[in-house]
């Protein structure tokens, strides 16, 4: 036989074999099913133009005599979309989820593109989140990322979804190597999208070129977290920025937030300088980088960006100073360690002496050893001028505004201090205020050193520098002292008094030394930029640990110690409004000052200091306006002990 017949048999056995297996196949595909079945959404489907049959294999004829229709699986699927897969059956997914899973009903398949479908980019969230729900950073995160945000709120149907990060079949583990959305591979996610600052950060930081040598460092998913990103220029990003920097870098994190621009930081002030503000976000190089903007030679405007007037001195201000470290500036740690010392020594002596104070004052009352020296209604001696009235009330409003305002500050980790900080209207609106009882401040100490002059130069008053009515400290006050602690201690009789006792003396003195180094320090912190014109930049550093330090120093003093030595003290207690009425009864002035008493006695100088006693109205207003200001002073007093205790 020749090779042509063979051929045409060949032909012809194939043919019929096709006929024999395949043709009811064939012939089911062209069935027409719509006659019994309607089913929901197959008009509309990616599958519209597709025979049941090519699905639904095991038909054979109008009355489905293999047994029915059977359910599909992913192996029905694989008949077109092989690629697709065995993308998933390496994924994650592989045993977790079929396919219908994630597109929908097999009858109500949509193609991506289409808005409807169960895989197009505003229905993925909710499809995925069947699913993952755990954590709720997940889901909920994304939420209120701006990513969710543009794609939900705006409509932005280019934003990621969350095919778009971690893929549609090839999906790994979310830390898994192979995974797009590894530590090591996120930038590239990342950078699909945000492609110049992808190539800006890759060739131009630290963290970048650390990631290109396949180093461990810092990725975009580190900084700005993988599912709840925030819009890094809103607030909320902004004041959590530095606690993202500070997981790597906790040793400047705790300088930053020592620092003015840390500590207005947590208090909500948004404008004030983050870690990104000077570092930049995506060009952050080593300091000794001639291209970061922390350079030497770049310090200049980088700080312009927000500070004018920037000269070459702040070069030495330390933005990360840590005072207590000798090597970091020697200057400003020998400054820290005199200013502690100061602390230490003035909060230790005075509480020790008012403790023993205390302990005597109540044996002695319960001895009756005291005159009642309350509310009198007889004969009443003038202790005080107006003038010194009214001064004193400046200095009480002028002092409690800047405690106010300054302490939030310093103790900003407290919750208290937020709290009253948001009160007063944030970082800005206390600045202003505290500026503002700076100037009283200074107004006040011009004040009274310009009359001092005046009645010494001109009116040639004498004894205001020595002797019984001078503020200035002597030896009887030393004697004093020593006799004050042996009474304390039940061994021998309170000393007399003259015009001043040394406690006096003492507030009084250091009013001047507070004006000063708190004035001047403030001045500096105040003035910056024009005090570097003249002065090298780390004395803004010890600006800082001084204006800090002797403010604590003061208010402790004043709403502890001040207190108790005039008004908290069982003699006084709870108030002596000697200093708002400029009055003391006789009969007081006898038993606390009798030296003065005597003295004016002997001089028939007493019937010119007679006067009236306070009125009522006096009175009333004197403790109206005295339990407002002690309320504040004790307030503060507390805070300030809560804050050293627990911080």
């Amino acid at each position: 036989m020749d090779t042509t017949g063979r051929f045409d048999r060949r032909v012809s056995a194939v043919v019929f074999v096709w006929l024999l297996f395949l043709s009811p196949i064939c012939g089911a595909q062209e069935f027409d099913c719509s006659g019994c079945h309607e089913p929901a959404g197959l008009t509309e489907s990616v599958h519209a133009d597709v025979a049941c049959g090519d699905c639904h294999t095991n038909i054979v004829d109008r009355r489905h005599s293999r047994g029915g229709v059977e359910p599909l699986g992913d192996d029905t699927c694989a008949g077109c979309h092989r690629r697709e897969r065995r993308e998933t059956s390496r994924s994650v997914h592989a045993e977790s989820a079929r396919c219908t899973d994630c597109h929908g009903a097999p009858h109500e398949i949509r193609h991506g593109d289409d808005l409807d479908s169960a895989m197009s980019p505003v229905n993925q969230i909710r499809n995925c989140g069947g699913c993952h729900a755990e954590p709720e950073s997940l889901i909920d995160g994304y939420l209120t990322s701006v990513h969710g945000k543009g794609l939900l709120l705006s409509g932005l149907i280019n934003a990621p979804s969350c095919s778009d990060c971690h893929g549609s079949h090839s999906i790994f583990e979310a830390d898994g190597d192979k995974a797009a959305t590894s530590h090591f591979n996120s930038p590239e996610i990342c950078g699909t999208c945000h492609l110049l600052l992808f190539e800006e950060w890759k060739s131009e930081s630290a963290h970048g070129l650390a990631w290109q040598a396949d180093e461990q460092g810092p990725v975009c998913t580190d900084c700005h977290s993988s599912h709840g990103i925030d819009d890094p220029t809103l607030p909320p990003a902004r004041l959590a920025s530095a606690g993202s920097c500070g997981a790597c870098h906790a040793e400047y994190l705790t300088t930053f937030r020592d620092s003015f621009h840390g500590k207005a930081n947590e208090l909500g002030y948004v404008a004030g300088a983050t870690c990104a503000d000077c570092h930049t976000p995506h060009r952050n190089l080593a300091a000794d980088d001639p291209r970061s903007s922390v350079h030497p030679d770049n310090l200049v405007a980088t700080c312009g960006s927000c500070h004018t007037g920037v000269t070459g001195a702040i070069l030495s201000f330390d933005p990360h100073n840590d005072p207590t470290d000798p090597d970091d500036n020697f200057y400003v740690y020998v400054i820290w360690i005199f200013m502690t010392g100061l602390l230490i020594g003035v909060f230790s002596f005075f509480a020790l002496h008012d403790a023993l104070w205390l302990q005597r004052t109540l044996v002695g009352a319960l001895r009756g050893e005291f005159k009642d020296i309350g509310e009198y209604n007889g004969q009443y001696v003038r202790r005080f001028s107006s003038m010194n009235i009214y001064i004193h009330l400046t200095i009480i409003v002028t002092f409690l505004l800047l405690a106010v305002t300054g302490l939030p500050l310093k103790f900003h980790e407290t919750a208290w201090a937020q709290t009253l900080m948001a009160m007063l209207g944030g970082v800005e609106s206390s600045r202003i205020i505290h500026r503002v009882a700076a100037i009283g401040t200074f107004f006040y100490a011009l004040f009274h050193l310009g009359n001092l002059f005046i009645r010494w130069a001109v009116k040639r008053e004498r004894g205001l520098f020595w002797g019984p009515n001078s503020l200035v400290p002597q030896p009887k006050d030393i004697v004093d002292v020593i006799a004050n602690f042996r009474y304390f201690l039940h061994l021998g009789k309170r000393p007399t008094s003259d015009r001043w006792n040394y406690i006096e003396k003492f507030d009084y003195l250091a009013v001047f030394w507070g004006v000063l180094i708190i004035g001047v320090s403030g001045l500096l912190l105040w003035l910056p930029m024009f005090f570097t014109r003249f002065l090298p930049g780390w004395t803004i550093n010890a600006a800082y640990v001084i204006h800090s330090d002797e403010a604590l120093l003061a208010t402790g003093f004043i709403f502890v110690f001040h207190f108790f030595h005039t008004h908290l003290r069982p003699e006084s207690f709870p108030m002596d409004i000697v200093i708002f009425t400029g009055k003391m009864s006789l009969e007081r002035f006898k038993e606390e000052r009798p030296l003065e008493y005597q003295r004016l006695v002997d001089n028939n100088e007493l019937e010119g200091y007679l006067v009236p006693p306070p009125t009522p109205g006096e009175r009333r207003r004197a403790y109206v306006w005295g339990s407002i200001f002690l309320t504040v002073g004790v307030l503060l007093a507390v805070g300030i002990i809560w804050a050293l205790a627990t911080h």
